[in-house]
């Protein structure tokens, strides 16, 4: 991910791409299920990225969130 981008013009398209492929049936089915899954037990996505903000998990809490899951605060 650090590689991604280096602007904040460049972080805003990586996320703009990631989320486009976060909309492919896979990706998608992919969220719902884990939004379903977290109604019924804990689980934690991670990764070795530093800053959240320039990482692709920030996105993905985000697009869980917009799917219903249940988040820890």
């Amino acid at each position: 991910m650090a590689h991604a981008a280096s602007t904040p013009a460049q972080w805003r398209a990586f996320f703009r791409r990631y989320r486009s492929e976060m909309k492919r049936p896979d990706a998608a089915h992919a969220i719902a299920l884990l939004a379903a899954l977290s109604h019924q037990t804990d689980f934690s996505v991670g990764c070795y990225c530093e800053d959240e903000a320039h990482c692709h998990r920030h996105e993905l809490r985000a697009l869980l969130q917009d799917a219903g899951a249940k988040l820890a605060d």
